[in-house]
């Protein structure tokens, strides 16, 4: 199998500052562990998106403020930091998954994985927010279905629900959400309830692990409940937000799922269509479990 490993050296220039957990360690722990891989990964660079594309899913307003805030070195929210290289990064953030949909599309590769900084499935179409400056994987989708997939299942097991993904498509019958996130945490949506609305109704899903949830919990959701949404949806592609802050380690969660119960999540992910696959990483503030769950899910792509 080919699978695409993008991400650049600038995506270490995004400063959130010495405490914040979303920092250039992530990253750099992840770049160690997967080492041994290289000769099995191709190894691909972002394009910087243009306003244009990020316009898919994102205001002007919203676009402007991200730049005039990493102008200014200042900060959206007190957990959205933006210094003076964010804004271009956050560009280049989303043209990995520009270049991931370009690639798969042009037979160079059949799987990508997109290690990229800031993260984006807490980002509205008028909010940057939760670390979050610009959707790429809402951005992503949009752009597969303008060259030529029209159906896109977005599959988000992070910890924290993707609010600003679901946002996006909300009332979008063609992008089916999939979500598992801890209840009561951060930030403070993705109720089971919640299904979309108008055309999109029933193509939002929502499942609630509660704090301290084992294996065993997580995985009887991607065994028995994801495969009939897949089978009826009946995706062209498949797009994951890939956040490891579900992991048991992580400082900013409550649960307690192991790496072999992320490594069995991604084969059960990926055993559930021959379709082209696009993770992005999201979560995931213990760097050293962070690093090795990267690996357990490039392991899984690879096979």
């Amino acid at each position: 199998m080919k699978v695409a490993y993008i991400t650049d050296e600038s995506y270490l220039q995004h400063d959130t500052g010495t405490l914040h957990p979303e920092s250039p360690e992530r990253l750099r722990a992840i770049n160690a562990a997967i080492d041994y891989l290289s000769p099995e990964l191709l190894f691909k660079s972002p394009l910087r998106a243009k306003e244009s594309t990020i316009a898919l899913v994102h205001t002007v307003d919203q676009i402007d403020l991200v730049e005039e805030a990493s102008i200014s070195g200042r900060a959206i929210d007190s957990d959205t930091i933006c210094s003076s290289a964010s804004y271009e990064v956050a560009c280049k953030a989303v043209g990995a998954g520009l270049v991931a949909i370009d690639g798969i599309k042009e037979k160079v590769f059949e799987r990508a994985f997109c290690a990229v900084r800031p993260p984006g499935h807490h980002a509205t179409p008028s909010t940057s927010m939760g670390f979050c400056l610009f959707n790429n994987i809402a951005i992503a989708a949009k752009y597969a279905q303008s060259i030529g997939y029209k159906k896109v299942m977005i599959i988000d097991f992070d910890v924290h629900h993707g609010n600003g993904t679901q946002d996006t498509f909300w009332e979008d019958d063609s992008v089916f959400y999939f979500s598992t996130h801890q209840a009561y945490a951060y930030p403070g949506t993705g109720k089971a309830s919640d299904r979309g609305e108008g055309r999109g109704e029933g193509f939002t899903a929502n499942f609630l692990l509660m704090p301290e949830s084992r294996d065993e919990d997580l995985l009887d959701i991607y065994e028995n409940d994801l495969p009939p949404l897949v089978e009826t949806f009946n995706p062209d592609i498949i797009l994951v937000s890939a956040g490891y802050d579900l992991h048991e380690s992580d400082p900013l969660a409550q649960c307690n799922i192991t790496t072999q119960g992320i490594r069995k999540m991604v084969r059960m992910i990926l055993d559930l269509k021959s379709i082209p696959y696009v993770f992005f990483l999201e979560g995931g503030y213990d760097v050293n479990a962070l690093g090795e769950n990267v690996k357990v899910t490039l392991e899984e792509m690879l096979k």
